[in-house]
């Protein structure tokens, strides 16, 4: 698996230590893949999301074609 740096303030540096102290993530590398893949699925959700909206616009110009959501 490659490796990267990242830089973070203090502040955020300090909050990561506490949650691995309190049990939350098992290291730095840990809390990091998990908070990236935790946003990346987020990202996922919200196109699935914005996909739906147009989805259900369309079915309201074009019932015919398309099931509307509601």
């Amino acid at each position: 698996m490659p490796q990267v740096q990242v830089r973070v303030p203090d502040n955020l540096l300090e909050s990561l230590d506490e949650w691995i102290d309190e049990g939350r993530f098992k290291s730095r590398s840990d809390a990091i893949r998990i908070v990236l893949s935790q946003y990346e699925e987020r990202e996922k959700t919200r196109e699935f999301y914005k996909l739906i909206y147009k989805r259900s616009k369309d079915a309201e110009k074009h019932p015919e074609y398309l099931i509307s959501l509601e």
